[in-house]
Parts: C-alpha cells; sequence; structure tokens
C-alpha cells in the first residue's frame, strides 16, 4: 500500500514539475508577443501625443524616426553591457559555489541539509514577492495608463 501511495505521489509530481518548464518555442512566442505590445504601446503613445500636440503628418513621422534611433541606441548599450553582466553572474555562481563547499566542511550533514532546506525556501518566498509585485504593477484591463 506505501508503494502505490509513493508510486501516485511520484507521478503527480512529476507530472506537475513537467508542467512547469517551458520550451523554446513558448519564450518564442512570449518574446513576439511582448515585441507586439511595445509595438503597439509605441504607437498609442505617438497616437496621443499627435492628438494632445495636434502635430502634423511630418512631425509625427519625425518623432518616430527619432524613438527608432532612440529604440536601436538602447539595445545597442543593452547588448554592449551584456558580457559584462554574464561575467558578473559567472562569478556570482563561483562565489555561491565555494560558499556552499565552505558550509559542507563546517556544517554536519544533518545541519547542512537544514541550512540548504532553509535556504530554498527563502529563495521561494523572495521569488513569490518579487512575482506579486509584478502582478501589482500590472495595469488592469481598464483602458487607463499604468500608473508607476
Amino acid at each position: 500500500m506505501k508503494k502505490l501511495v509513493l508510486a501516485i505521489a511520484f507521478i503527480g509530481m512529476g507530472s506537475f514539475a513537467m508542467a512547469q518548464q517551458t520550451t523554446p518555442q513558448d519564450k518564442q512566442a512570449r518574446a513576439a508577443e511582448m515585441k507586439q505590445r511595445m509595438e503597439q504601446k509605441q504607437q498609442e503613445h505617438l497616437d496621443q501625443m499627435q492628438k494632445d500636440l495636434n502635430l502634423n503628418a511630418s512631425q509625427v513621422a519625425q518623432i518616430k524616426v527619432l524613438q527608432d534611433k532612440r529604440k536601436e541606441e538602447m539595445k545597442a548599450e543593452f547588448d554592449k553591457h551584456k558580457a559584462d553582466r554574464q561575467a558578473k553572474m559567472q562569478e556570482m555562481h563561483a562565489k555561491r559555489a565555494q560558499m556552499d563547499a565552505d558550509m559542507k566542511k563546517i556544517l554536519t550533514p544533518d545541519q547542512y541539509d537544514k541550512w540548504q532546506a532553509d535556504r530554498k525556501a527563502k529563495a521561494e518566498k523572495m521569488k513569490m514577492a518579487m512575482k506579486e509585485r509584478r502582478m501589482m504593477k500590472k495595469p488592469m484591463n481598464t483602458g487607463t495608463a499604468e500608473v508607476k
């Protein structure tokens, strides 16, 4: 009976874990959707500026070119610093691995396991708090502008 319950539990946990995994196609679809939303938001902003400032077609075209130029500059700046960010992440991972090794030497196996569990719980709690903050920042579909 215990084996049956354990088997069912493992199957349930395994299927739950599989449901949480994302595929590259999912990431690409989300990226395309996000790009489309950003372009739509930019167009809405440009339309609002045209309405509020009573811009003519020439001014709208010039502003669009200026916005596109600025977007390309920001992308180039982001790409320029990408290598630095990756190097810092690798350094942080190495430091964390070294701390784990040092803690393993200091603590007993039971203490080390408890310490790992506490760390995972705190990380999960932080992750949930960040998720909640993001949810609070998202605008409701009321047609109003986002409040920051």
